[in-house]
């Protein structure tokens, strides 16, 4: 696991502008630093060392050097790929040298032929281009910036900021999408001029022209098996069992994160790792760590645990939303970054359960109840009622319920709605959300229901927030995050299930809990999903939570974006037990502290950048 970093410049002192953009995702790879410069290509990588500690270090050459990697990521079939690889002489024992021999068989086509999480880039200087691609699903991330005859492109949006000619500027037209997703959908990110690499998507830059070309080479395709309920269970078990094995290859302790869920007991269950890692809040009814130690106990291994208070919670908001480089609202955010601290005191490689849900069918909007179930023109009229009435959570629903799903459903956890968004925002300049998920709703017009809704998560809720936290808030304590779950052979099993595989009745991810409870010792096999629980709902109330939330709505910057009365209004009603609106209250608020982070504290003044590279 690493950070890389890449400029395309005409600068004369590339070779410092390149080291300081690596010292800004120095949590990422504190082992090793690798330079690259010559001519108008400058490139950059930070090393955490998992695999071949040793010979590992980049940039790594071929045999003439007329190519090189920087790399961060894991492949876990490249010792397959060696084999088809014998043509090539090899001075390492890493996967990164795998990656870049392969390149040279297999060119373009090359990150089809990869099984892990990656986002690499390749210089070849006969071309005269670099090549980069980002994993098929996004769990290690890419952001660019093009302005003119400069390209920028690195793991993380904040080493942009150490380079003096970029141009930090809000992009003010995400808000609207982000107040209703609860994180930034888009390939645009909230920096203007900045993009995000699209999962499953590769990159070319012409160096001499300064042109990217991108292209995709992966697409989420769904099918239905012919198979029997048992007989898929019995694939999802040695499925999962050959993804978790793939996933403990390392030269370094592998440990593991666990709730009281399905998802993280099954690959526990699975792994059997030495140490496992649970966190917990103060409030009784938001802690797993009681279910987890039943699980540990009952495997005979370690659990690991640690209680947060509402004060941690708060004193820990500018770390993580630095480290996010985009504001979410997605509160288990501030939760893993906790659980990663506390893992970091022991291992380097963590295990997590990301991609259940979204393969294999794990939210309960994604099962019809007996209302879904009624005839169409019914739900629309009933829907044609409710938009008259006052709005509220049960009208809210009738009317999405009455509504074609390419006009109702954006997301898995939509906080603000259309109308709402003209309630909280000053600006009307906004991205509008169904211009967002348009394009997935016209490749998968043919699809069913289900499989629609899960392409849009895969596409937006997966790749731009549940990944990205968990790289993000792993790699802030130097760490690596690994998601067995979030794998292309599970996955090939799971784009083929029928629905009632998924979802039956009020059960979620039927098939997968049947396979998870042939190794689980305990109940967690068929415990609802909870999420990963935080209090937030509770703190808000509390007086000096509350306090600091209107106090951070009454800021300069509030006022200017949002209708400020609005705001207030919703948190007295939130704290007056009147609604309970504290998603909303917590989107904006998460937004705010994001915004003085990175406009305000950490980067008001930029000049002495411009000092230390001279």
């Amino acid at each position: 696991m690493c950070g890389i970093n890449g400029i395309i410049s005409k600068d004369k002192n590339k070779d410092k502008l390149i080291k300081s953009m690596n010292e800004k995702i120095l949590h990422r790879g504190p082992d090793a630093e690798g330079i690259f410069v010559e001519g108008d290509v400058a490139l950059g990588q930070r090393r955490l060392s998992i695999i071949d500690l040793a010979g590992g270090n980049q940039p790594i050459y071929n045999e003439d050097k007329s190519i090189l990697i920087m790399y961060n990521g894991e492949v876990y079939n490249y010792k397959e790929l060696k084999e088809e690889l014998t043509e090539y002489k090899f001075e390492t024992e890493s996967d990164t040298e795998v990656v870049l021999h392969g390149y040279e068989k297999w060119g373009h086509d090359l990150p089809k032929k990869l099984r892990g999480m990656f986002a690499y880039a390749i210089y070849d200087k006969n071309k005269g281009e670099i090549f980069i691609s980002r994993d098929q699903f996004g769990i290690k991330p890419l952001y660019y910036y093009h302005d003119g005859d400069t390209i920028l492109f690195g793991s993380e949006i904040k080493s942009f900021l150490a380079y003096p000619k970029f141009k930090k500027v809000l992009n003010k037209e995400l808000l609207g999408a982000y107040l209703t997703f609860s994180f930034t959908p888009t390939d645009e990110t909230f920096f203007k001029g900045v993009y995000r690499l699209p999962s499953g998507h590769s990159m070319t830059i012409d160096v001499k022209k300064r042109k990217i070309k991108i292209d995709r080479y992966f697409k989420v395709e769904f099918g239905n098996t012919d198979k029997s309920f048992d007989e898929v269970v019995e694939e999802i078990g040695k499925a999962m069992k050959d993804s978790t094995d793939h996933h403990l290859i390392s030269d370094v302790e592998v440990g593991s994160f666990l709730s009281s869920g399905v998802d993280s007991s099954y690959l526990v269950s699975l792994a059997k790792p030495d140490k496992t890692y649970t966190i917990g809040f103060d409030l009784a009814k938001y802690s797993e760590i009681d279910y987890a130690k039943d699980l540990t106990d009952k495997l005979n291994i370690k659990n690991i645990s640690e209680k947060i208070s509402k004060e941690e919670y708060m004193n820990a908001l500018s770390e993580v939303y630095y480290h996010m480089d985009e504001p979410t609202a997605d509160g288990c955010a501030i939760a893993v970054y906790f659980l990663s601290r506390l893992a970091s005191k022991d291992v380097k490689v963590v295990l997590s359960g990301e991609g259940a849900d979204e393969f294999f069918g794990g939210y309960n909007s994604y099962d019809d109840n007996f209302y879904t179930k009624l005839p169409f023109f019914i739900r629309k009229s009933m829907a044609s009622i409710c938009k008259i009435l006052p709005k509220n959570k049960i009208t809210r629903y009738i009317i999405r319920r009455g509504l074609p799903l390419e006009e109702s459903y954006v997301s898995i956890n939509r906080t603000y709605y259309d109308d709402e968004l003209k309630d909280v925002l000053k600006i009307d300049n906004y991205i509008k959300n169904k211009d967002i998920v348009k394009d997935v709703y016209d490749e998968y017009k043919d699809y069913n229901k289900l499989d629609k809704m899960l392409a849009v998560d895969i596409r937006y809720w997966l790749s731009n927030n549940i990944l990205t936290i968990v790289d993000k808030m792993t790699m802030a304590h130097s760490i690596e995050s690994r998601v067995p779950f979030t794998d292309m052979k599970v996955f090939d099993i799971a784009r083929m299930l029928p629905k009632n595989y998924k979802v039956s009745d009020g059960t979620t991810k039927v098939a997968l809990r049947n396979a998870a409870k042939k190794v689980i010792p305990n109940d967690a096999w068929k415990k609802k999903k909870l999420g990963f629980p935080v209090p937030i709902r509770e703190w808000i109330r509390e007086d000096d939570f509350y306090e600091e939330i209107k106090n951070t709505f009454n800021t300069d910057i509030s006022k200017e974006l949002f209708n400020n009365d609005y705001l207030i209004k919703i948190l007295d009603e939130h704290k007056n037990r009147e609604k309970d609106n504290y998603r909303k209250i917590w989107a904006v608020y998460s937004f705010l502290k994001w915004y003085d982070e990175y406009f305000v504290k950490r980067w008001k003044n930029s000049e002495y950048l411009r000092k230390i590279i001279k």
